[in-house]
């Protein structure tokens, strides 16, 4: 393809990035793809990155649609506009920077670090990588006006990218994410960052919020005196090249457990990810080798975080002995669980408590709160959804835990954001309890299903890049508003939510009702019988989302292989059903 084939918009701006105020490797970049990959120019070009449900994010290279030394330094700019309007008052604007593990990740962050301090705002940066998590608790420790981390979660090497936390420790919510992206539109020229000055505005900081991080941790412990009992439970954990390789296991120990067993060959944080295709412990094959430690040494537990330790995979082993890996949702159901269960033993339940989900997750969260008489809110996909629920309800509630299928979960309100870290000592401390009682985690898991019902979920991810795959997500969520089934795998539709226009719809009366949630490009199909189907595109990689739900009984605990193959086969069929496979 040619560059007169191209749409001209693209070239225009792809030919601004050939000026002198770019540095030479840029401009050197960025004129051989104009030459010889054009292809790869318009998707470098055809947009600019903006804030989605996991802030800025993208493919690192050359371009106003990459991670750059001049897309982090503008979005970086319009954060400190945005800022200081918001705040004219303060004697003192505060920010915290973290990063993690990434290629270019310590780069970035000195960025965007050398950007606020040049436009006169405080920045604490940390000394080397650390958790997302704790770049949240740190917000809220050092009394920040905003915090920035580097990383791109669990996606590909390739890719990187740059969350914002607002002053509550929480990721920029509606409208704050919006007014930053105005503010960085209105930057017409990358003239415009202040790329140097006031360096002395910058403090490098590091194991003294390390030990305050790790002490509020620690005071989450509900069963300090069954750890001391079962403080040999025998763990294997692995980073998986990520952040969690030192504060993961120095929390445990913390805790009383005694027995971690690591992933050596996975606990040397490196951006290329050697030992594995995908750094996303929701993956399997990322988990091998912690699969294969487990079986060797015979382990009670696996755990895995991704490379900045907000979302944690776990593997436990069921009644054959087999390891087997558990999705979030039935990850998110056991620590929900025993988190009630606790607080209602130790006579913490005022009547005030809730919990927390996104609307994606599993609705035996809310069955198992609700049993304990604990409110569940429900929110958008997204932790910071969670976190805006947290902030509005501070001083009137009491926020116990909460979680997303996606791996990601919280225990208290010192840290808004999910935190794997925390996450992995509250599982390990809910498989010590378990063990007390004589049960596996398995085994306490189908107690649950037994005692709920049996819930089971299947998440299909479709993945379509650049620009001609973004249209065609579009064209996909269109065609569903326009046209929605009627019927599922010979299943009726009873009822239809969709967040974007913020309606419920009853099928067979035709009632409508609001749906009181901000708008979001989200399609729910509820069917006969209590099964579900979401449909979401991605807001953080170039993917649509497929989420299917079934609901059975299980009123036998004997019968759960029999009963779990006859819901994985009615999870098979409707996926079928929608021809995705």
């Amino acid at each position: 393809m040619s560059l007169q084939n191209i749409d001209p918009n693209i070239v225009t701006k792809a030919t601004g990035w050939l000026s002198e105020i770019y540095d030479p490797a840029t401009r050197k970049a960025v004129q051989d793809m104009m030459n010889n990959h054009t292809t790869e120019l318009i998707d470098s070009f055809y947009r600019n990155l903006e804030f989605g449900t996991g802030g800025l994010r993208g493919i690192m290279g050359a371009g106003t649609n990459r991670m750059n030394k001049y897309t982090v330094g503008t979005a970086t700019q319009g954060l400190a506009n945005y800022i200081k309007k918001t705040f004219p008052g303060s004697e003192e604007i505060r920010a915290v920077i973290a990063f993690d593990s990434r290629n270019q990740s310590p780069y970035f962050a000195r960025i965007a670090a050398e950007v606020l301090a040049a436009n006169g705002i405080k920045v604490f940066l940390f000394d080397s990588l650390r958790p997302t998590p704790e770049l949240s608790f740190a917000v809220r420790k050092l009394k920040c006006h905003t915090g920035i981390v580097v990383t791109a979660s669990h996606n590909p090497k390739e890719y990187n990218g740059y969350k914002v936390y607002w002053s509550d420790g929480g990721q920029l919510v509606p409208p704050h994410d919006k007014n930053v992206i105005a503010e960085v539109q209105k930057i017409a020229s990358v003239e415009d960052v202040k790329f140097s000055g006031k360096e002395d505005n910058i403090e490098i900081i590091g194991e003294e919020i390390d030990k305050a991080y790790l002490a509020t941790l620690k005071s989450l412990s509900l069963s300090p005196e069954i750890i001391r009992k079962q403080q040999d439970l025998k763990i294997v954990y692995t980073a998986i090249h990520g952040t969690g390789y030192k504060l993961v296991p120095e929390a445990l120990k913390k805790f009383g457990f005694n027995n971690v067993i690591t992933v050596k060959e996975q606990m040397e944080p490196d951006g290329n990810f050697p030992t594995v295709v995908s750094p996303n412990p929701e993956e399997k094959a990322a988990m091998q080798m912690a699969l294969d430690l487990a079986q060797k040494e015979k382990a009670d537990i696996i755990l895995a975080t991704d490379p900045d330790a907000d979302r944690v995979g776990m593997g436990v082993r069921d009644n054959a002995g087999n390891y087997i890996l558990l999705n979030g949702n039935q990850s998110a159901s056991l620590l929900i669980y025993y988190l009630l269960s606790q607080w209602k033993a130790k006579g913490k339940l005022t009547g005030k408590e809730f919990i927390a989900k996104t609307i994606v997750t599993s609705e035996l969260l809310k069955d198992i709160a609700d049993s304990f008489e604990v409110e569940t809110f429900d929110v958008l996909t997204g932790f910071k959804y969670i976190a805006e629920v947290i902030r509005e309800n501070e001083g009137k509630k009491q926020f116990i835990g909460g979680g997303e299928e996606s791996y990601g979960y919280l225990i208290g309100d010192a840290v808004r954001d999910k935190d794997a870290v925390a996450s992995c000592a509250m599982l390990c401390e809910t498989a010590a309890w378990a063990r007390e009682q004589g049960l596996s985690m398995y085994q306490m898991l189908i107690d649950i299903y037994h005692e709920y019902g049996f819930y089971l979920e299947e998440l299909v991810s479709i993945t379509k890049k650049g620009k001609s795959g973004a249209e065609e997500i579009q064209q996909m969520m269109a065609d569903y508003r326009s046209n929605p089934p009627k019927e599922i795998n010979g299943i009726k539709v009873v009822k239809i939510k969709d967040y974007l226009i913020q309606k419920e719809q009853h099928v067979s009366s035709g009632e409508v009702k609001p749906i009181n949630l901000p708008k979001s490009d989200v399609l729910q199909f509820f069917l006969e019988g209590g099964s579900k189907i979401t449909v979401r595109p991605s807001g953080t990689e170039p993917k649509i989302k497929f989420y299917f739900g079934v609901k059975g009984q299980l009123q036998d605990k004997a019968k759960f292989e029999e009963v779990n193959r006859k819901m994985r086969e009615k999870l098979e069929e409707m996926i079928d059903a929608m021809k995705l496979r």
